[in-house]
């Protein structure tokens, strides 16, 4: 489940921290408040699961020098200062060492809470990074992640292990939740640049000002180093690629031409705007697209992905189930059916919700996995499950799952699989050969 993200809020006067409190907690956040920086600091340390929002003018250790105390140790941790009138041109200066934004009182709530939300999902991001390189200590660990044996996915891994090897800029594209940042890993990981920086942004999560400080500096004396600094000799990600304003576009294209070749820092551009009739070719400017997408990997949707629907959801299901400490739910022959025939718009992160949500439905013995298809297909539309695929194709992954998957759950049985499956003995032995799977696996 999505962790919520807390709010640390430090302001000396009271009656400023209790309004701006109550009123994120209104808009589902966790709020925690303090009367002075130093008692802030206790609380907040790296990885410090949230945002800050902070009064500039406070007695003791003012806005300014508990900035800096935070940039030094997170420089990722969005730091949002409220300013009083007259004192705009210091919270300029803030954002010079690595704030977040700021906001002039009095100021909207609703302004508050909007810059709370983005700053939490380019912290939430941050973390899911950093957990992830933490997790991935190399190569072969991140393979593994990419679950499936699709043909899709067995290309997807061949062009991981090609591309990985290469100098130049990539460009992933896909649809949302395909694992677009993932495979940005993997070909950090299995290349020669393994051992180097992994620097990782949102171009959609920052204004243009701030994300062109963020990238190419100048920064302040002391505070954070622009990325294309901290990323030199490693790779740089450029989330939301297609966001990058038309000026960010020339000078990003200003510095891969000064690089020269090969680079010293490696590019991977990742695409997540699909809106209909658009593309990120459309989006950035011809020399800009094309020096990005010298080397360009699609990732396949899941709908795509056959026969590595079940074999992700039952690992997921396991997967939480272990967590919720409850059985996993068991899978119908139907619920299969159903589980390939969904659009899966999410893709691999809507399936990831299913199981969850499966997971503890099962726990409370209440609702069924055909239940939460149809609550999800009624929001995404007609279903798309061949994608272009030939019948013959199509028909067989499915078999191929749905004779996978029960045996799987009744451990090996012919006699169970064959009732369950309505099949007599010698068309099932048939098809297991012609799959390649062997009653041993599931005893």
């Amino acid at each position: 489940m999505a962790r919520t993200m807390k709010v640390a809020i430090v302001d000396d006067e009271q009656d400023m921290r209790q309004s701006i409190s109550q009123w994120l907690a209104l808009s589902g956040f966790d709020t925690e408040t303090y009367a002075s920086a130093e008692e802030a600091l206790k609380a907040i340390g790296q990885d410090w699961p949230g945002v800050v929002v902070s009064d500039i003018k406070m007695p003791g250790m003012d806005g300014m020098a508990f900035l800096k105390k935070l940039m030094s140790v997170d420089s990722g941790l969005p730091v949002i200062m409220i300013t009083g009138h007259g004192d705009v041109p210091m919270a300029v200066e803030a954002m010079r060492i690595g704030a977040y934004d700021f906001l002039e009182k009095p100021f909207n709530p609703d302004k508050m809470t909007d810059l709370a939300k983005r700053a939490s999902q380019s912290r939430r991001m941050t973390l899911d990074n950093r957990a992830l390189r933490r997790e991935l200590a190399d190569g072969s660990t991140i393979m593994k992640k990419l679950i499936g044996t699709s043909p899709a996915m067995e290309r997807l891994r061949e062009d991981i292990l090609d591309l990985g090897q290469a100098d130049g800029h990539v460009l992933i594209d896909g649809e949302t939740g395909t694992g677009k940042t993932l495979v940005a890993h993997a070909l950090h990981a299995v290349g020669p640049r393994a051992g180097k920086k992994f620097v990782v942004i949102s171009c959609a999560a920052w204004s243009e000002d701030q994300l062109a400080t963020r990238l190419f500096g100048p920064m302040d004396e002391g505070g954070q180093i622009p990325l294309v600094e901290e990323a030199r000799g490693g790779t740089l990600v450029l989330e939301d690629i297609e966001a990058l304003s038309q000026p960010l576009q020339a000078r990003l294209l200003t510095f891969i031409n000064e690089q020269g070749t090969p680079a010293e820092t490696r590019i991977i551009a990742i695409c997540n705007d699909h809106e209909q009739g658009r593309t990120v070719e459309d989006a950035l400017r011809p020399d800009l697209y094309f020096r990005l997408a010298a080397l360009k990997i699609v990732l396949p949707p899941l709908r795509a992905r056959g026969e590595d629907i079940l074999t992700l959801f039952t690992r997921l299901a396991e997967q939480f189930a272990e967590e919720y400490g409850c059985d996993a739910p068991q899978v119908t022959a139907q619920e299969a059916a159903q589980l390939l025939q969904a659009p899966w718009p999410g893709n691999v992160r809507q399936l990831i919700n299913v199981a969850e949500r499966a997971v503890l439905q099962n726990r409370r013995g209440s609702g069924s996995i055909a239940s939460l298809l149809m609550a999800e297909n009624e929001e995404a539309g007609p279903a798309m499950t061949t994608e272009g695929k030939p019948l013959k194709e199509y028909v067989e992954s499915f078999e191929k799952m749905l004779i996978d998957n029960t045996m799987r759950r009744h451990k090996g049985s012919i006699t169970a699989v064959m009732d369950e499956l309505c099949l007599p003995r010698r068309t099932l032995n048939e098809k297991m050969a012609k799959y390649g799977l062997q009653r041993s696996d599931y005893l």
